[in-house]
């Protein structure tokens, strides 16, 4: 996987690890190209907004009339409505198990697939993930413009940016091959063509070509700063709630909410065959990041990528400093419940206090390895806090990086999911094998935060 972190329209920081190509042990580098999968769907509706702004597409008008040869049943749906995955067009189908088997020249091509399909809902009444409808809202921007819909991201959203249709399996010597996870082991994916729904899933990137992308799209070079302001306002449903989905609302083609620091952050993900991606950014600071990976299986991604650009994220200053725990050398946990022990040993590396705990095989173990990826028997603690204190930490899982935050005087959370959290509290003693606290300039395991 590859990741890159931009601020103020400067990449600030980048990073890889693993195998772009497995077989033949071909590292991730700055220059490889993953699949963006449903993170296309932002620069598509950067696309519509684009012309939008410049007049030629009324985002509130009948798709129908934009698309005469378009003979469908539907109720009228416009692309704010397509946008926004309010539309009432349906997702991905059992019917279309076999859709990246196919080449479709033109994205009218793609649209016959579904044109004959009902809706699942009546436009505006709801909120319903669609892909093929950004396969739609191609269609429109290519009538609205006459190019072909690539040609004019290339040219007027895009230039000059590593960003294109998916590369893998071309021949493309840049492009990092896709997997999936067998039993704990990654395999080639097989091929897949995306021209089904380039708008939808079928985009390429480097890390920081996208997180370039999110750079220019915050300083109101890709389209103007009132315009990237109007695609965050939450999208209303016909009843005048706002769309909405788990934790965020829907604006036009991202998805907005408040960090934990109340930070607003607008962002999407993607997981598709042989990929998974995300792109946050942090309008108000000027602040993004990208992670692409090139197996579907990475779990708590968007909690990874803002835990890459915390560093370079200022917040208020903790009022109580909590010190690097050299003594610990026991931990005790709480998770779903239950209680859990194991040992902790601490040490600054680079500056940043550092920790290794021992992972019990209950309850914690159990939950964390139940996933595609291979068992671990330890989990990593990074500090964030330049200054060498354990104020601000992450917490290094099979599944991702989740930010760890002070409990009270002596503790320390971490939510791994939704509805799932970790409890921990770092217990002094005689460690059997003590490591003295000493600057280390050792590697750290994996993609470890950046310091600024």
């Amino acid at each position: 996987m590859g990741a890159a972190v931009v601020r103020d329209g400067t990449i600030v920081w980048r990073g890889s690890v693993g195998y772009r190509d497995v077989e033949h042990r071909q590292n991730v580098d700055r220059g490889t190209v993953f699949r963006l999968a449903s993170v296309s769907k932002a620069i598509t509706a950067t696309a519509a907004a684009k012309l939008m702004e410049q007049g030629a597409l009324d985002v509130d008008a009948p798709v129908q009339a934009m698309l005469p040869w378009l003979d469908v049943r539907w109720a009228p749906l416009t692309p704010r409505q397509l946008a926004a995955h309010t539309s009432g067009l349906p997702h991905y189908q059992p019917v279309d198990d076999a859709r990246g088997g196919v080449h479709y020249a033109k994205v009218r091509d793609a649209v016959a697939v579904f044109r004959d399909r009902e809706l699942l809902s009546s436009p505006g009444t709801r909120y319903s993930y669609s892909s093929w409808g950004y396969t739609l809202l191609s269609a429109v921007i290519e009538a609205r413009v006459g190019i072909p819909f690539l040609d004019f991201l290339a040219s007027r959203v895009t230039q000059g940016l590593a960003i294109g249709p998916d590369a893998t399996d071309t021949g493309n010597p840049s492009a990092a091959r896709a997997y999936e996870f067998v039993d704990g082991k990654a395999v080639p994916a097989a091929p897949h063509d995306y021209s089904y729904t380039w708008a939808g899933g079928g985009l390429g990137a480097t890390p920081e070509a996208l997180a370039r992308f999110g750079g220019r799209l915050m300083a109101g070079d890709v389209v103007a700063p009132a315009t990237f302001e109007w695609m965050l306002r939450p999208t209303r449903l016909n009843s005048g709630s706002a769309a909405a989905e788990r934790d965020y609302e829907v604006g036009f083609g991202w998805r907005v909410q408040r960090d934990a620091d109340g930070d607003r952050i607008a962002h999407h993900a993607g997981v598709t065959s042989g990929a998974r991606s995300a792109l946050v950014l942090w309008p108000d600071r000027k602040l993004g990041v990208s992670l692409l990976s090139n197996a579907m299986w990475v779990s708590s991604i968007e909690q990874t990528s803002m835990l890459l650009a915390a560093p370079f994220k200022p917040v208020a200053e903790i009022p109580e400093r909590k010190p690097c725990p050299f003594t610990a050398s026991r931990y005790e946990g709480q998770f779903n419940g239950r209680t859990f022990v194991g040992t902790a040993r601490f040490s600054v590396e680079g500056g940043l206090c550092t920790g290794v705990l021992s992972l019990p095989a209950e309850p914690l173990g159990a939950w964390l390895n139940k996933f595609p990826q291979k068992d671990a028997s330890t989990l990593r603690i990074i500090g964030i806090d330049p200054r060498g204190s354990l104020s601000r930490a992450v917490l290094v899982t099979p599944i991702g990086l989740h930010e760890l935050r002070t409990e009270g005087r002596r503790g320390y959370v971490a939510r791994l999911a939704t509805s799932q959290a970790v409890s921990l509290r770092f217990v002094s003693g005689i460690n059997p094998d003590p490591e003295p606290p000493v600057e280390s300039k050792g590697d750290m395991a994996g993609l470890r935060p950046p310091h600024a």
